[in-house]
């Protein structure tokens, strides 16, 4: 049986970039005792995601590089703890701010960088520049390869998010949150993972940070089992409101066994009656005078 241990870092930020760092290394740390192959951070971990309530000079100054000494130390650690790490930041780019994740393996080595596509730009992430794709990468764990791809967030709400990445072949998706985890976003997180036939493991910040009430999931995916008569529950994992570190075990092993045979994913669609979804077109009542371009 091929476990793959993902640990969910429900941990509250600090006020600096320093302090961010020392708590978020300490918590990798912690994960990897207690036998974790990933970690995952909330989304926009290097500033707490502290873009609410303030000017936007302030916070948009507060972007860093990708390749700068913050994000490195994650990928460093990750090679000394033979540990995967997802860490995400607000990152510094001539375009503008972008909210980013970047996922090194366990030797260490970045092979994925993904910024959020859906910004919410009905808010202040409207100062956001969104990222212009979606990606997969081979995610070397020592419970083998694994195919993951990222979305943030509202990624969530839009399901072709989940869906390019399934075409991609992704298996896992990796999702940094940070808003209210209540039913009907928990619903969207079980559909996304069942329509799919692939685990999404999201972490969300703990309550006590505004707008967020911990509740971080990891689905499998796995809705039916030949020894079981009726469907299963794919929640393998809700952590509770408080801050830790909670760790899932993903049977790799089911879950590809599962997408060989089950009947959702891509083995019926019909992509030649769905060319409508792929049109720029907006209209009422779906008209909003915030919508990009």
């Amino acid at each position: 049986m091929s476990m793959l241990k993902i640990a969910l870092l429900q941990i509250a930020p600090g006020l600096t970039l320093e302090e961010n760092l020392q708590k978020g290394l300490s918590a990798c740390r912690q994960a990897r005792q207690m036998g974790a192959d990933i970690a995952l951070f909330p989304e926009m971990w290097s500033n707490g995601y502290r873009i609410y309530g303030r000017p936007v000079p302030e916070w948009t100054a507060e972007a860093i590089p990708a390749d700068g000494p913050f994000v490195s130390a994650f990928g460093s650690l990750a090679q000394e703890l033979g540990m995967a790490i997802g860490v995400t930041l607000l990152e510094r780019c001539p375009s503008g701010p972008r909210n980013t994740l970047v996922l090194f393996d366990r030797f260490g080595r970045r092979v994925l960088t993904y910024a959020k596509v859906h910004t919410c730009d009905f808010d202040v992430e409207r100062n956001l520049t969104p990222g212009d794709d979606f990606y997969v990468a081979d995610l070397d764990t020592a419970a083998g390869t694994v195919k993951v791809g990222a979305m943030i967030c509202f990624d969530r709400e839009f399901p072709e998010s989940a869906r390019i990445l399934m075409l991609q072949g992704a298996e896992l998706i990796l999702t940094p949150n940070a808003c209210p985890m209540e039913i009907n976003r928990l619903a969207q997180l079980r559909g996304r993972a069942y329509e799919n036939m692939l685990a999404i493991a999201t972490c969300n910040y703990p309550a006590g940070v505004p707008d967020c009430n911990g509740g971080s999931t990891v689905f499998d995916g796995v809705a039916y089992l030949p020894e079981l008569e009726g469907s299963r529950d794919t929640c393998i994992l809700q952590a509770p409101e408080t801050e830790g570190v909670y760790l899932a075990a993903l049977d790799l092993e089911q879950l590809r066994a599962y997408r060989a045979s089950e009947v959702h994913g891509n083995a019926y669609r019909r992509p030649d009656r769905y060319a409508l979804l792929t049109s720029p077109a907006v209209r009422p009542p779906f008209l909003r005078p915030d919508r990009r371009g």
